[in-house]
């Protein structure tokens, strides 16, 4: 059990973020949560939470008062068809809560800084193809991410490796590859696509209307990681040594396609998949683990069909209620079908 150490997880009232600090506190942590929003779907587990915007100076030196780590998940960011099309909001907001969340912790006296990183921060050309090779963290360079998104957090892990480097702030700099759980983002435009496909294959179930809209074909490719993986994985670097960007994901590469069959099954339903056009992000994505195993002896555990199932049990919950308490069924049922995600 910690000896007294005091941590700050940003974005506490985000789908990871509170994941965090629930796991944190199990670990004996006296943890603080901050966030522009409590959390959506669970109660607030921190000893302390407070509701602070980041994108102000001041807040920053607020929250990271008399911490020992930090934990940086704060982030304005959504699925595909959001961080495609919100580019300025993206790289403006994202920028301000990170450089100010640095330059705080570091005035403040804290001894190690977790930044959370994204697989988006990979160059485009790398990811041209549905069968492509899993990325290493040195694939990086020469940058090329595709949107905003990816720069901004490319741009950070550099300011985190100069403040380790230049003012003795110990910097830890996961980078995710598609999280997905219970408890989250399901619909409303910002989810991601394991939420958007396991929403959409409730309606088919209750409503019996067999088709699932997917952006694009369906064969482009990524690898989707179980939030309590997540998490662990997380612990697991701040603890560490290391100080260089980490891949922190499954390795198990599959197209939008097969993720939707897969959760048909566990449904226990027939789908109808029906291609419309959208953004569809690079072509191909998928993670190298060597170096993850390599430094943390550990590489996620939870296999997808484990967690899609316990993803899915809890998102048909909230698709039965939603409908159920619908003034009007078939427009609620339209909002649900339709809901820009994909």
């Amino acid at each position: 059990m910690p000896d007294g150490t005091r941590v700050l997880v940003t974005g506490a009232g985000g789908f990871i973020g509170h994941h965090l600090v629930t796991y944190l506190k199990e670990s004996g942590y006296w943890v603080r949560g901050v966030d522009i929003k409590y959390p959506e779907f669970s109660p607030k587990d921190a000893d302390e939470f407070e509701l602070l915007d980041l994108r102000r100076w001041d807040n920053c030196l607020q929250a990271t008062r008399g911490m020992d780590e930090v934990y940086a998940l704060a982030a304005d960011m959504g699925g595909m068809g959001f961080i495609s099309s919100n580019h300025a909001q993206i790289l403006h907001n994202n920028l301000l809560m990170n450089i100010h969340s640095f330059e705080a912790a570091h005035v403040n006296g804290v001894k190690r800084f977790l930044f959370t990183s994204s697989a988006c921060i990979y160059p485009e050309y790398r990811q041209m193809e549905a069968d492509v090779i899993p990325l290493k963290e040195e694939d990086a360079y020469p940058a090329d991410p595709q949107d905003a998104y990816g720069w901004e957090k490319l741009v950070i892990e550099r300011l985190g490796m100069h403040y380790d480097k230049e003012y003795g702030l110990e910097t830890r700099i996961p980078r995710f590859h598609n999280i997905f759980g219970p408890a989250g983002t399901w619909t409303g435009g910002r989810e991601k696509v394991p939420a958007a496909l396991c929403r959409k294959i409730a309606v088919a179930k209750f409503t019996g209307n067999p088709e699932i809209d997917i952006w694009g074909d369906g064969d482009q490719t990524r690898s989707f990681c179980y939030i309590d993986d997540c998490v662990t994985g997380i612990f697991k670097l701040m603890q560490s040594d290391y100080n260089e960007p980490l891949n922190l994901g499954q390795d198990r590469m599959l197209s939008i396609n097969e993720l939707a069959d897969i959760i048909a099954e566990i449904a226990e339903v027939k789908i109808k998949k029906v291609h419309i056009e959208g953004p569809e992000g690079v072509r191909g994505r998928n993670s190298d683990n060597t170096r993850l195993k390599e430094v943390l002896g550990w590489s996620p555990e939870i296999s997808l069909e484990d967690g899609l199932a316990r993803t899915y049990t809890w998102i048909e919950k909230q698709v039965k209620a939603e409908l159920e308490n619908a003034a009007d069924n078939q427009a609620a049922t339209e909002a649900l079908v339709h809901s820009k995600v994909l």
